[in-house]
């Protein structure tokens, strides 16, 4: 259960699969080590996890191997939603059993919902799972928006901890922050890494990084000088991280280009499962983009 505020950095790390394409336990550990070095929290089984392509059981190794790699030294987060309530209820129970410190859910997707449905869907997956829950906004993928209104009213539940908004906008963010004020036991997550900086400043707890994967030190940083009050460079380590953004995206959107840069970077993580083409300009332009943006690249205007 978890007993302190989820704080700073949290990796959406990617899931490594084999030569054969099954999820790989030891590389993932390897995975959570990386992040671990820059005290970067962990987040599995989101978009850049690949979530979408996994089944339950993959589900339930890939959270195994990061809580017993993480071994409580950061934040664990697991998310396990489902389109049905009743199925990511199951699956919330057994990686609650874990020892996550909390579960994230997704809304449903595919299927259209009303704000009354969602409060239902939420409401009884934070009655029976026996860890706090992360509602998880991202309409883009979904197709349903938890609106700031619903969040509010959800964020009565005594199960219910905070939002991760991944609508990609600062309108977007700034409704929840703005719906929940005078909330304080109710935390958003800023899930766009161009985001991250604004966030914190604006009371955001954490920051959920794809491009994490990417450059460990460099979104660590971001939450490193913010929390110790400089500012200046809290704001410049986001400026890295945004042009990083910026490049990798006009490549090729993620999760797919999250996880072929952090494989260029050398770390062996596999290839994505799900169907999507790279041509050779395409790798050509994101192994440049890894030399530029890797942690060896940090600059030292913005070094710890």
């Amino acid at each position: 259960m978890m007993t302190a505020r989820i704080r700073g950095v949290l990796t959406a790390i990617v899931t490594p699969f084999d030569a054969a394409g099954a999820v790989c336990p030891q590389r993932l550990r390897a995975q959570v080590r990386r992040q671990l070095k820059y005290e970067n929290g962990v987040f599995c089984n989101g978009t850049n996890g690949e979530f979408f392509v996994l089944n339950q059981a993959e589900k339930r190794l890939v959270t195994e191997t990061c809580v017993n790699e993480v071994a409580g030294k950061v934040p664990m987060v697991a998310h396990i939603g489902e389109i049905s309530t009743a199925t990511t209820i199951r699956l919330g129970k057994d990686v609650a059993a874990m020892g996550v410190d909390a579960v994230s859910v997704i809304t449903p997707y595919f299927v259209p919902l009303k704000q009354g449905e969602l409060i239902r869907h939420y409401t009884a997956i934070a009655d029976a799972v026996p860890v706090p829950v992360f509602l998880y906004n991202i309409p883009g993928r979904t197709g349903n928006t938890i609106e700031p209104a619903t969040a509010a009213k959800l964020a009565e539940h005594p199960n219910i901890v905070g939002i991760k908004d991944s609508a990609g906008s600062y309108e977007s963010l700034r409704g929840y922050l703005d719906a929940v004020k005078g909330m304080p036991d109710f935390d958003v997550l800023s899930g766009p890494d161009h985001l991250a900086h604004q966030g914190f400043l604006d009371g955001c707890s954490a920051c959920i990084s794809g491009l994490a994967n990417v450059c460990p030190e460099g979104v660590s940083l971001i939450w490193k000088h913010f929390r110790d009050g400089n500012i200046e460079k809290s704001k410049a380590a986001q400026d890295f991280i945004g042009s990083l953004r910026k490049d990798l995206y006009a490549v090729a959107f993620p999760p797919a280009a999250v996880k072929k840069a952090t494989l260029l970077l050398g770390e062996d993580v596999g290839d994505s499962r799900y169907p999507f083409a790279f041509s050779e300009d395409d790798l050509a332009a994101i192994k440049q983009i890894v030399v530029k943006y890797g942690s060896a690249s940090i600059p030292p205007e913005i070094a710890g």
